[in-house]
C-alpha cells in the first residue's frame, strides 16, 4: 500500500509562550525592602552589599548554586589502605560559594571591631542574598558567625577566634595553625533527646590540665562536619556543659571524632549534615561546668536570627521567580501578571515577603544596638523578638513557596525549575535551632522571666499605633499578652506568639513601608481570616503593592532573546 506523506512540515518543538530565564535577578538593588533597610540601619555597608548582590546575581554564581545542590557531598570514611580519614568530598561549586561568603564577611563582619556600625544588619543582608543562590552553604557560615562570640570569651581559644575572623576560606583538613582561615560547626542533639538537650548522654571526663576533657558519645546531628572545630554539649561531673572540640588536638594529631554517616535529607543537599561519634575525643571546656545551656544560648540566638533571615531570603526568591514567570507567560488572551486574580495572589505574596524581610532586618538591627552600643532595651527586645520572628517567618515560608510554585503550573514541578529546590528547602529552618513549639515555649519563658523584654516589645508595638484601626486592635491584643499578670496557657502558646508576630509586622510596616504595603497588610491579615493567598476581605491597593516588584513584572530580569 502506498503511503502519502503531508507536503507541509509542522515543527512540533517550536517553543512559544514560555518565559525567558530569570538571568538578572538583581538580588540587592532589585529588592526594595532590603535596600531600604540597609540604608536605614547599615548605610556604611551599602556599597559592599550592592557589590555582593551583583556578584551573586551573575550567571556563574547561580550555576554554582545549582551544581552544589545537585551533586551531594560524599563521605570517605577510610582510605584504600584502611586508615580512618573521615573526610567529606564536595563539588567544587560548594567551595566556590563558601569562598564568596567568607571573603564577603558573612561570618565575620558583625564582629569586626574595625567595621562600621550595622555589622549585624550587613551580615543579615549578606546571608539573605546568599540564601537565594544556595541555602546549603549558609549553614556553616551561620554557625561560624554565631559561635564567634562564645569562643571569644575563652582566652585559651584565642587561636580559634583569630582564625574565624580571617576572611579566607581554607577547606583543607590540616591543623589549624597551618590554615588561612577557620570555620566552626556544632553538634548538640542526640537521638533520645532532640531539642531536649538535657536528655543527652555524651560524657566528659577531666583529662589532665585544667579545662581539658575527653568526650565519649554519639551526636545525631552534626552540621558541617568538615569544620575545624565544634561547639558541643556533654555531661561533665558538674552537669551539662559546653565544650569546644577541634578536628586536631593541640599536639597536631587527628582528634577521635568519627563521622558515621551523612544524612540523606529532603533538601539542603549541599550541606553535609552528619552523625558523629566521640571516642575519647579531646575537648576544652567553654564556660563553667553545669552551665552548658547558658553558655551555648548566645550561639543559638544568633543562629535563630539566621534561620529567620534564610527563610525571608527563600520567600523573596520564590516571589521573584513567580513574578517573572507570570510576567512572561500568557493564558486566556493575556499575560498572567495582567490577570486580576493572579495580580491579587502576587500582591499578597509581596506583602508577606516584605513583612518577613523588614521583621528580620529590624531584629538584626537590635543585635547591633545591643552588642555594639550596649542598648539594654534593644537587647531585651531581641531576646523576645528572636523567638517570635523565627517562629512566624519560618512557619509562613512553606506556604508562600508552594503558592509561588503553583504560579508556574507544571513548569514549576520539575527538577530543572528552581522552585523544586526552594520547596524542599522551605521547611528546614523551622526545624533547625528549635521547632515551632520550642519557640513558643521560649516566648512564654521570656515573658515570665524577663519583664523588660515584654516592655521593650510593647514599646515597639506602640510606635505603630494610630495609623489603622485594625492595627490598633492587633497591637492592643498583643499588649494584653505582654501585661505582667496576663494568663499564659502553654497549650495556647502558638496563638499568643502569632498575635505578637502579626502585630509586630504590622507596626514595622506602618513605620517603614510605603502606604500600599502597610495598609494592604492590615486589610488582608488583621481583619477577616485569610484562608488562601489572594483572598482578603478589605481593600488593598494591588497596583501600589505590585509597584515594589514592578521591574520583575515588566520583564526586567529576563535574558534577552
Amino acid at each position: 500500500m502506498e503511503i502519502h506523506h503531508p507536503t507541509t512540515h509542522l515543527d512540533t518543538h517550536e517553543v512559544k509562550n514560555q518565559p525567558r530565564p530569570l538571568s538578572a535577578p538583581r538580588l540587592f538593588e532589585g529588592d526594595a525592602a532590603l535596600a531600604e533597610a540597609v540604608a536605614r540601619w547599615a548605610p556604611a555597608h551599602d556599597a559592599h552589599l550592592r557589590a555582593f548582590g551583583e556578584r551573586l546575581s551573575a550567571p556563574e554564581a547561580r550555576l554554582w548554586g545549582e551544581q552544589a545542590n545537585r551533586v551531594k557531598p560524599l563521605l570517605h570514611t577510610f582510605d584504600r589502605y584502611g586508615h580512618r580519614v573521615d573526610q567529606v568530598e564536595f563539588h567544587p561549586a560548594y567551595h566556590a560559594l563558601m569562598t564568596l561568603g567568607v571573603e564577603a564577611g558573612v561570618p565575620s563582619v558583625a564582629w569586626d571591631p574595625a567595621a562600621a556600625d550595622g555589622g549585624h544588619v550587613a551580615h543579615a543582608a549578606l546571608l539573605y542574598t546568599l540564601t537565594q543562590v544556595e541555602a546549603g552553604v549558609c549553614c556553616p557560615l551561620s554557625m561560624t558567625y554565631a559561635g564567634a562570640p562564645v569562643v571569644a570569651k575563652e582566652p585559651a581559644l584565642r587561636w580559634l577566634s583569630e582564625g574565624l575572623q580571617r576572611r579566607a576560606y581554607d577547606p583543607r583538613l590540616i591543623p589549624p595553625a597551618l590554615k588561612a582561615g577557620l570555620t566552626l560547626g556544632m553538634a548538640m542533639t542526640e537521638k533520645q533527646g532532640g531539642s531536649d538537650v538535657r536528655a543527652n548522654e555524651t560524657r566528659a571526663e577531666p583529662a589532665g590540665a585544667p579545662g581539658e576533657y575527653t568526650l565519649t558519645g554519639h551526636k545525631w546531628f552534626c552540621s558541617a562536619p568538615m569544620s575545624d572545630a565544634f561547639l558541643t554539649l556533654a555531661y561533665a561531673p558538674g552537669g551539662l556543659s559546653c565544650f569546644l572540640l577541634p578536628r586536631y588536638t593541640p599536639d597536631g594529631a587527628r582528634n577521635a571524632l568519627r563521622v558515621m554517616r551523612l544524612k540523606d535529607k529532603l533538601g539542603n543537599h549541599a550541606n553535609a549534615s552528619s552523625e558523629v561519634e566521640y571516642h575519647g575525643a579531646w575537648a576544652r571546656l567553654v564556660g563553667e561546668e553545669g552551665h552548658g545551656v547558658r553558655t551555648i544560648i548566645e550561639m543559638v540566638n544568633h543562629t535563630r536570627l539566621d534561620s529567620a533571615l534564610g527563610n525571608a531570603g527563600l520567600m523573596r526568591q520564590a516571589l521573584a521567580q513567580a513574578a517573572h514567570h507570570c510576567a512572561e507567560r500568557s493564558a486566556f488572551g493575556a499575560r498572567l501578571a495582567a490577570q486580576p486574580l493572579m495580580r491579587r495572589v502576587l500582591a499578597d505574596m509581596t506583602i508577606e515577603s516584605e513583612a518577613a524581610t523588614l521583621m528580620t532586618l529590624r531584629l538584626a538591627h537590635a543585635f547591633d544596638a545591643a552588642q555594639r552600643h550596649g542598648d539594654a532595651r534593644e537587647g531585651a527586645f531581641a531576646r523576645l523578638a528572636t523567638a517570635v520572628t523565627k517562629l512566624w517567618v519560618c512557619k509562613r515560608t512553606p506556604e508562600l513557596v508552594y503558592e509561588a510554585l503553583e504560579c508556574h503550573g507544571g513548569a514549576g514541578y520539575v527538577e530543572e525549575a528552581p522552585m523544586a529546590r526552594l520547596y524542599r528547602e522551605a521547611p528546614l529552618n523551622s526545624i533547625w535551632e528549635g521547632s515551632g513549639n520550642v519557640m513558643c515555649l521560649d516566648v512564654l519563658r521570656a515573658l515570665a522571666r524577663e519583664p523588660d523584654a515584654a516592655e521593650a516589645l510593647a514599646a515597639e508595638l506602640d510606635a505603630g499605633r494610630g495609623r489603622h484601626p485594625l492595627l490598633d486592635a492587633a497591637v492592643a491584643r498583643a499588649q494584653r499578652h505582654l501585661a505582667p499578670a496576663a494568663p499564659r496557657d502553654p497549650a495556647a502558646a502558638r496563638a499568643l506568639t502569632a498575635d505578637l508576630a502579626v502585630a509586630l509586622q504590622g507596626a514595622l510596616l506602618a513605620r517603614y513601608a510605603p502606604e500600599a504595603l502597610w495598609v494592604g497588610f492590615c486589610e488582608s491579615r488583621l481583619g477577616a481570616p485569610r484562608r488562601v493567598y489572594g483572598e482578603w476581605g478589605g481593600r488593598v491597593d494591588v497596583d501600589g503593592v505590585l509597584a515594589r516588584i514592578g521591574w520583575l513584572l515588566e520583564g526586567g530580569g529576563a535574558m534577552a532573546s
